[in-house]
């Protein structure tokens, strides 16, 4: 997403200097290059290795990668990404490690989309062919037909794996792309935004206004913009693309709060870096200048910044809090190993977004 974001930096507006009275030299690295740097000292050996419960964790990982593409920053760090998660492949998508075979179409999905990013070869990514192996993932028989479903005893897919799906599909030109596009866009309600979950799979209504707007269709701002940030890269999109696009925008505008925050979904509804990064980072790429702006403000305010030698967040700084609640901990404690997780998350999210704070004016906001 590094080219997308560069461009609608540059249509909203002309960037701010970084250095007033001093020399680039001994300027302070921008935000969101504070942030991808801290992001690329988390990996060991190209992976974000849970600590806490002591696993590789792959999904992070590539979420990582996405936000160090999206900055543009630290590219060694996100091709030793690409060469870890390859190795991994089969770990990350199926069951293997388990003995079974189980695949995941979710984190199929993603794969297609980390190599693509990457400049790896999909279709042979760690040796495997994950555009086939997505490819049967999708659903094509009636009412789901373009779902995106795993292959296991209980399946986890949903709205943010099928926007992966549908961003994947689309670049590696496959025939299932129009199907799981034409899924993706019913999960979209009328109000705008993105639901999280899908129907059950022998629902007459695959639809998200058919749900329940309090449980089943509850509005979700991450998936909203997870969804956002796949469409925006779809070549020639359709009018009902276009359309789609333009209603998430003014949802997610219209769901902003005064202080430039975001909450989540039912389960994240308070003021949250990951939130509020995410939805920086596509208002930016949409042109919504004014909006990113203030959303990137107030991730900034979780931002570990400044001297902080001899603290204990020494070594931290670029890190994003979740909020202000984790912020005021680690100040006091510093970042342990129970914490780092959601750390990591925020800052993977949040960082594309921090872009936007170096705008002087905005169009289009």
């Amino acid at each position: 997403m590094k080219s997308t974001t560069r461009a609608a930096v540059a249509l909203c507006a002309a960037v701010l200097p970084l250095v007033v009275g001093a020399s680039a030299a001994s300027a302070a690295p921008s935000p969101d290059r504070a942030s991808s740097t801290w992001l690329s000292r988390q990996l060991d050996q190209g992976l974000v290795h849970n600590d806490q419960y002591d696993f590789d964790d792959y999904g992070l990982t590539a979420d990582v990668a996405f936000a160090l593409d999206a900055t543009g920053h630290r590219a060694g760090a996100v091709q030793d990404i690409r060469r870890a998660l390859a190795r991994h492949v089969d770990s990350w998508t199926t069951g293997v490690d388990f003995g079974s075979a189980d695949v995941y179409a979710g984190s199929v999905a993603k794969a297609v989309v980390v190599a693509q990013v990457t400049g790896a070869n999909p279709r042979s990514f760690g040796g495997v062919d994950l555009v086939k192996r997505l490819n049967a993932r999708v659903a094509t028989e009636a009412p789901i037909v373009g779902r995106i479903q795993d292959r296991a005893a209980d399946d986890f897919a949903n709205t943010i794996g099928q926007a992966f799906a549908v961003r994947g599909l689309a670049k590696a030109r496959s025939a299932r792309a129009d199907e799981a596009l034409r899924f993706l866009l019913k999960q979209q309600c009328d109000a705008g935004y993105f639901r999280l979950s899908f129907a059950k799979p022998g629902a007459a209504a695959q639809d998200c206004d058919a749900g329940r707007k309090a449980t089943t269709s509850a509005p979700d701002t991450d998936v909203t913009a997870l969804a956002l940030l796949s469409l925006r890269t779809l070549k020639n999109p359709s009018r009902a693309v276009r359309t789609a696009m333009s209603d998430a925008v003014a949802w997610l505008k219209r769901h902003q709060q005064d202080n430039g925050s975001f909450g989540g979904g039912p389960e994240t509804e308070k003021a949250n870096a990951n939130s509020t990064g995410l939805a920086a980072w596509v208002l930016g790429e949409a042109g919504a200048c004014r909006p990113a702006r203030q959303a990137a403000r107030w991730v900034a305010g979780l931002q570990v910044a400044g001297d902080v030698a001899g603290t204990p967040l020494a070594g931290e700084r670029g890190a994003i809090a979740y909020d202000r609640a984790a912020m005021r901990a680690a100040k006091r404690d510093g970042i342990g190993v129970e914490q780092r997780d959601q750390w990591r998350r925020a800052t993977a999210q949040a960082a594309p977004g921090l872009a936007y704070l170096s705008l002087s004016a905005c169009r289009n906001g």
